[in-house]
């Protein structure tokens, strides 16, 4: 099997280049690959610049052109409301079929709720909330495109400078250990890795669920991040205190419980985490800067 280095295209384009994409394109620029991001700002194109990164200052909400690379790593999120992507779907509209493989980072809340059960790649997709529909439909929109394309469904991303310390400080509650729904997660760094491991060896059309592959509660979660930070544990509640406490925002996050299985991950794609669990994970987060994120 061919290195990664090897198998990689001179060039690639990287659409939303924040934090991951951040991430990635220092893992191509050191193997020596042309890196363009896309951003929408004069503001954002001086600190890619400044990241030794060529920008292409672009807005997708307005038909803005992109140009025909063979790899387009695309990171962006889907506009904030509505249930469907149709800044995906402008892209899409403007690429030939035959040139260029994007991998593209949907979400694992395409799934929906599976009652804590472990789900591979072909669980039924029932999402819930409205970003998640957002991402299916911009999952969809890739298979009508029919062109190559790979697609990572990604849980909870956690690295330096994306602990929840803010949350923690405001000594929000947690839905206790016994009631708490199942959460999977991925370091900032592994979900790099994957998806430079997906540009080279994904099947076309395939989907891939990118965890650490040892899933835990959201209460361990955030009470493991406290202990790392130094800070008091979250208080916790019930299930049925939490109904009437919880934002919409933070209850649609309780509502899918669901333990991701990344066997097609680590046989496809030949990619195994460096950071597998929370306990080797977390204490990493503190060793790096964050590189901060772009829009």
């Amino acid at each position: 099997m061919r290195t990664l280095e090897d198998a990689l295209p001179e060039s690639a384009l990287i659409v939303g280049c924040g934090d991951i994409g951040l991430r990635v394109a220092e893992r191509l620029r050191a193997m020596r690959r042309e890196v363009t991001g896309v951003v929408r700002s004069d503001q954002s194109a001086a600190a890619l610049r400044a990241a030794g990164i060529a920008p292409l200052i672009v807005d997708l909400d307005t038909n803005g052109t992109l140009p025909t690379v063979p790899l387009l790593l695309y990171f962006a999120p889907p506009p904030a409301t509505g249930e469907t992507d149709p800044r995906l779907r402008r892209v899409l509209a403007q690429l030939p079929t035959g040139n260029t493989r994007i991998v593209y980072i949907s979400t694992s809340g395409v799934y929906g709720d599976c009652d804590g059960r472990w789900i591979a790649e072909d669980e039924p997709l029932k999402p819930l909330s409205p970003r998640a529909h957002r991402r299916l439909d911009a999952e969809r929109a890739l298979a009508a495109w029919g062109g190559d394309h790979v697609i990572l469904r990604v849980p909870g991303i956690y690295g330096p400078g994306r602990l929840p310390r803010e949350r923690l400080q405001k000594k929000l509650p947690v839905i206790c250990e016994a009631e708490s729904p199942y959460t999977n997660r991925i370091h900032a760094d592994d979900l790099a890795e994957a998806a430079l491991h997906a540009a080279v060896r994904g099947t076309r059309g395939a989907a891939y669920n990118i965890s650490d592959g040892h899933p835990t509660t959201m209460c361990d979660y955030f009470t493991s991040c406290a202990r790392l930070l130094d800070l008091p544990p979250p208080p916790q509640v019930t299930l049925e205190e939490a109904r009437r406490v919880f934002t919409p925002a933070m209850w649609s996050f309780m509502e899918e419980s669901k333990r991701l299985c990344n066997r097609r991950m680590l046989d496809e794609l030949g990619f195994a985490p460096c950071y597998p669990d929370l306990e080797r994970g977390l204490p990493a987060c503190m060793n790096r800067i964050d590189p901060g994120a772009l829009s």
